[in-house]
């Protein structure tokens, strides 16, 4: 699977921004998808994800309420929106994808074997 993830870019804090991340070479179907993110001098963390029959309800405490992930199986895309950034939301985020991770291990970045390309998301105060 490869992965390609856009629309990233410079927003002010309480912008909103979708980002997209298409799948080539197969079929997202089984496969579950999450973005994470990583800041400068920072682990990459969760942000939000899909299982692999696409439910997507995973989200990170830290963005939960104004971050929403979602799927479209038929254009093999994952889409991240994002509204009302802070500033803290500044990072590269990266869409990843898996067929084997399992639930509890949705969040843990080392469990997926495919990865975007990672887009930039810088926020001003």
């Amino acid at each position: 699977v490869q992965l390609q993830a856009s629309g990233g870019g410079l927003v002010q804090a309480g912008d909103s921004l979708r980002l997209s991340c298409v799948a080539s070479g197969r079929t997202l179907r089984g496969y579950a998808t999450g973005w994470f993110r990583q800041a400068p001098g920072k682990e990459r963390e969760f942000v939000a994800g899909c299982s692999r029959n696409s439910l997507c309800t995973y989200v990170a405490n830290s963005v939960k309420g104004r971050f929403t992930i979602s799927r479209d199986n038929a254009k093999n895309t994952v889409y991240l929106q994002m509204n009302s950034l802070k500033p803290e939301d500044t990072a590269v985020y990266y869409c990843a994808a898996d067929n084997s991770v399992i639930a509890s291990h949705y969040g843990d970045y080392q469990q997926y074997d495919y990865w975007g390309q990672g887009t930039q998301v810088t926020v001003s105060s």
